[in-house]
């Protein structure tokens, strides 16, 4: 895997239209240099992540569970 396997959503916007957001999901092999708290820019743009300037990391979020339904 590598930078060009990270998905970026659609942006969106808060209920006031004040803030713009993005889910940025990267690869295990990325993520594994992810640290337990939040990054600077530079930080997340040494891993390869590409936002235009002035983005901020805002949350961080664990891999989730995989549920399957079944009927």
């Amino acid at each position: 895997m590598s930078v060009r396997d990270i998905y970026y959503s659609p942006r969106y916007a808060d209920d006031a239209g004040e803030y713009e957001f993005r889910h940025v999901i990267l690869p295990k092999d990325i993520a594994k240099k992810v640290p337990q708290r939040l990054m600077t820019e530079q930080e997340w743009r040494n891993l390869g992540v590409q936002q235009s300037q002035g983005w901020v990391h805002y949350l961080r979020h664990g891999p989730g569970k995989q549920l399957q339904n079944n009927v």
